[in-house]
């Protein structure tokens, strides 16, 4: 390889992290020659891949930015006036740059290991407390999708609730007034016909609802930009015993009277506008506020208070046992990524401005808006809504005319009916602005002078005085502290300083495919060619992204083994639905509306039985052998008991034990054979690119997690992207195609901005870098195992006595034994300075770990040092020498307070709690509360930030 050949290979060297001497070092300790020898023992042979993948070489980091500087100005930035919930908003740089480019931030991982990741909780418990004081509704989860979806699923929860024996659904309609979002509506559609909710739309204003209907949906303000007012509705509503809906916009509640002050039960809506970008769509964090008596079947995540083993106030995923909404097929929502980081974002930029700031940003936002209104009509043009917020709709006699002088001024407009145009005003916008609109509209009658007086403090006199809001909001500490840039960006640090992330150490979490992050990816996110594009802007506005999701979905189509691949499931478990609704698409193309039937073996992860049933499939569960692998005998004998009605089988490949299966072409075949479709679960695809593929195994479908596999972060718990990969004949079948499944989301490519890191990664690894980045996921895997097998049981191996990229470690006999669980273990890693491995499954009692590609040799060898001190810890207790209550794993994570405090009570020394290895003198991350009392925190929910009286007490 010569100089150029090396530059443009040098990101393989920076993305893997094993150089040559340590990979032979590492093939020693596993007992094997070469990465080829591993491999041909760890992949069948059967179903290798016979030719190198079909993409790219990959090209330098400096080349690849300079090429997608060229593409990003195909994209056209033009001022967005378009609305529909989608707004250009100004990111405050000391967020931009200390949250949302940080990867002390986008890195962690999803805050199940609450003792490490107390920052991001009480970020995400400031953002539930922003939803819930905006809504007025006492309890709010901590992000969804995307509006759509935060709609979807509230209808959902709304349906359940009212019908509690779904084999006699007495009340199976939902109202949805005319008026809400185009794109709400359609995902609404899609979410409601596989578990046969009767959709109606009408006005609401004139609409007559009976017993029949369990719920109804309106947008407030609407999509005209009218202010309604829906007490009268709320009320006719609740007589027939059904519930109310309301999509609703943050910035304008803080003018504007509340739902829960209306009488909503649920509110919905997206943060995007409180200062996160556009993006084309997403990422965005929705949000979702309802009653107390929902608070058990809210959807998504709930952060809560508790106590942690000091009886200190701590945080925590709230209801975590049952991750509050994956209940295998008893689920009613399969959600399992939120919008952590942006909703992160969000908050704090509610945290930065405070209430006085937000309800200023609204009324000069109004302000303008309602100045724009007034020179118009004085100018003969006819407003639609006598009351609005931000958004103003004319009825215009030459659409066409507005619509080609605005494009020459690099204005967008909405244009929902003939004869009207709709404008909305955002964060962004100014008087000059203002004056520029005006010109547009003034012109298209030939008249060349435009003028506005602009009034500073006028009256909002656009809000009705009924609807005003009246009540106070964001009156805890929190929003009233940071609003200079210097105690904000301590405030960031602070609560980052608290976080483990990738920043301080490999997480190797099985399944979820914590690798390296890397900023060239990532940096182009920000741009605004890619960040200020509105999802809804004009086809010749937007060829940069046109090129960038036709060049990633060609590339995904290529690695899967695939014809045709749909980008926008904006989640894993998204991806997951959208695949079986396209199968089922499928089956109803040939009339074969009885195949319902999805099989899915017992190990699979709890989201594939959940979306199973959201697709309105009936779920057969399947066993697995003694070794973790399908069994085959029962598979059979499923498949042919439902072979008239078999739609198909849900599979992970490698397994969920991480075995690659001998026998997944014969399963895919015996499918077949039945007249069903095999979808596979792309959850393991980092132990198949360019060696294996799905379409190469015999599967039909797969989904595929972005943020696994193809370095998207993850971002504290989201964003993720689940886009699925198709064969040929389910390519019509696709969600947004014409015989399709329906939109799954709320913009075409889901989170289309940080598709950019996926095509990145495919650009810059190539097509050897690729197939390097799985042998070495591989590899890496093999060495842990072979490291840690002399101290722990290694469950499930394949053929050749190899793992995949994954593998479980049995911790089962420490409890026989002493009772040490496998939570102490995890607790104990703590103190170590890493994050748990996955805990508890596919098996109870045991971890299972993915160290990935991007991990150096000394970074395994840490992780592994750790786990082999703590087997000698736990034989001293074995020995008797430790004592089996009070020890350093049941006492685990040790914190800096606990250590340092006067008195030391402990049978065992301040040093081996907190320093048991040399190293941690060098580099110690301190776990900042002690072991979290999950118990309490359940018992006594609180999910906001607590009361500001209780400041006032615990100061006295």
């Amino acid at each position: 390889m010569n100089l150029f050949e090396r530059q443009s290979a040098e990101f393989t060297a920076r993305h893997i992290g094993p150089n040559d001497a340590e990979t032979t070092a590492m093939l020693h300790q596993i007992g094997v020659n070469s990465i080829e020898e591993l491999i041909d023992k760890t992949i069948p042979t059967g179903i290798r891949l016979q030719e190198e993948l079909k993409v790219p070489h990959s090209v330098s980091e400096f080349e690849y930015l300079n090429d997608l500087k060229q593409i990003a100005r195909q994209n056209k930035v033009y001022k967005s006036y378009i609305g529909q919930g989608y707004y250009d908003t100004i990111v405050p740089n000391v967020i931009l740059r200390n949250l949302f480019e940080n990867p002390g931030w986008y890195t962690q991982y999803t805050p199940y290991q609450a003792e490490i990741a107390q920052g991001r909780l009480e970020s995400l418990l400031n953002f539930q407390t922003l939803i819930s004081d905006l809504t007025s509704l006492p309890i709010a989860n901590a992000s969804l999708l995307d509006e759509g979806t935060a709609a979807a699923e509230a209808m959902a929860m709304l349906f359940n609730h009212k019908n509690k024996d779904h084999d006699h659904v007495t009340a199976p309609k939902f109202f949805i007034d005319e008026k809400i979002f185009t794109q709400t509506k359609e995902v609404l559609i899609t979410r409601a016909k596989p578990i046969s909710i009767e959709i109606v739309f009408g006005d609401y204003s004139t609409t007559d609802l009976d017993e029949s209907f369990f719920g109804a949906i309106v947008q407030y303000p609407n999509s005209d930009g009218s202010i309604e007012d829906y007490r009268n509705f709320i009320e006719k509503v609740h007589a027939i015993n059904a519930q109310v809906i309301m999509a609703t916009d943050l910035m304008a509640l803080t003018l504007l009277t509340p739902p829960g002050e209306l009488g909503a039960d649920v509110a919905i809506g997206s943060s995007q506008r409180f200062g996160v970008p556009m993006g084309f769509g997403g990422p965005h964090a929705a949000f979702f506020a309802t009653k107390d008596e929902f608070k058990r079947n809210i959807p998504g995540r709930i952060i809560g208070v508790s106590v942690d083993a000091q009886g200190n106030r701590c945080l925590r995923m709230a209801l975590q046992t049952r991750e509050q909404h994956i209940r295998r097929e008893k689920a009613t929502s399969n959600i399992c990524t939120a919008q952590a980081l942006l909703a992160n974002m969000a908050a704090m930029y509610a945290v930065y401005h405070g209430a006085e700031g937000l309800t200023d940003i609204a009324k000069r936002i109004s302000l303008l808006t309602k100045t724009l209104a007034t020179e118009l009509q004085d100018e003969g043009f006819e407003l639609k809504n006598e009351n609005y917020f931000d958004t103003i709709t004319f009825k215009i006699n030459d659409v066409e005319k507005i619509k080609d002088i605005s494009q020459k001024h690099q204005m967008n407009f909405h244009y929902p009916a003939e004869g009207l145009v709709t404008i909305s005003l955002d964060e962004t916008t100014t008087r000059n602005d203002v004056l520029d609109i005006i010109n547009v509209f003034t012109s298209s009658i030939g008249n060349d002078t435009s003028q506005a007086t602009f009034d500073n403090e006028s009256a909002l006199d656009n809000i009705p005085t009924s609807l005003t809001r009246t009540s106070e909001f964001l009156l805890h500490p929190v929003f009233n502290t940071y609003h200079s840039e210097t105690e904000m960006m301590r405030y960031l640090k602070m609560l980052e300083n608290k976080d483990l992330s990738l920043t301080h150490s490999m997480i190797a979490l099985g399944s979820c495919t914590m690798k390296l992050n890397a900023a060239t990816e990532l940096i182009p996110v920000s741009w605004p060619e890619f960040g200020k594009i509105h999802p809804f802007a004009p086809e010749n506005q937007t060829n940069g992204y046109a090129y960038i999701t036709s060049e990633l979905e060609k590339l995904l189509s290529t690695i899967t083994g695939f014809a045709a691949c749909s980008l926008q499931p904006n989640s894993g478990a998204q991806g997951e639905f959208a695949g079986l609704l396209t199968i089922k698409s499928y089956h109803e193309s040939r009339n074969d509306l009885h195949r319902s039937v999805i099989l899915i073996p017992i190990s699979a992860h709890g989201t594939n039985p959940a979306s199973a049933v959201m697709a309105g499939c009936k779920v057969v569960v399947t066993k697995c052998d003694d070794e973790g692998n399908i069994d085959m005998d029962d598979l059979k004998i499923q498949a042919e008991k439902y072979k008239d009605s078999l739609a198909g089988l849900m599979v992970t490949y490698p397994s969920t034990h991480g075995v690659f299966e001998e026998t997944i072409k014969e399963i895919c075949k015996l499918i077949h054979d039945n007249g069903g479709l095999v979808y596979m679960d792309g959850a393991n695809m980092n132990a198949q690119v360019g060696l294996t593929s799905p379409g190469n195994i015999g599967a039909d479908v797969c989904h595929l997690n972005l943020h696994k596999t193809f370095a998207i972060p993850h971002g504290g718990g989201g964003p993720g992207m689940g886009p699925i990969c198709v064969n040929k004949k389910l390519a019509p079948f696709l969600p947004g195609k014409n015989n399709g499944a329906g939109s799954v989301s709320a913009a075409r490519y889901g989170s289309a901005s940080i598709l950019l890191i996926s095509y990145a990664y495919i650009k810059l690894l190539g097509q050897t870098g690729l197939r390097k980045a799985t042998e070495y996921a591989i590899l890496n895997a093999n060495y842990m195992k072979a490291r840690l097998k002399k101290y722990y049981k290694i469950l499930y191996t394949g053929k050749g006595g190899t793992c995949a990229h994954e593998f479980i470690v049995d911790l089962r006999p420490f409890k026989n034994s002493v009772g040490i669980e496998a939570e102490d273990v995890a607790k104990r890693l703590m103190d170590y300075g890493f994050h748990a491995p996955t805990l508890s499954f596919p098996v109870a009692g045991t971890i299972m770990i993915e160290p990935t590609e991007s991990e150096s040799k000394a970074e395994l060898d840490r992780f592994c040092d750790a786990l082999i001190n703590i087997y000698e810890e736990i034989k001293e207790i074995e020995n008797g020498h430790g004592d089996k209550k009070d020890n350093v794993l049941k006492n685990a994570p040790h914190t800096l307070a606990v250590i340092t405090a006067d008195e030391w009570k402990h049978s065992y020394s301040r040093s081996k709690a907190a320093f048991p290895i040399e190293y941690l003198k060098q580099n110690k991350f301190w776990p900042s509360v002690s072991r979290v009392n999950n118990t309490y925190g359940d018992r006594n929910l609180i999910c906001t930030c607590e009361p500001v009286e209780s400041y006032v007490e615990t100061a006295v």
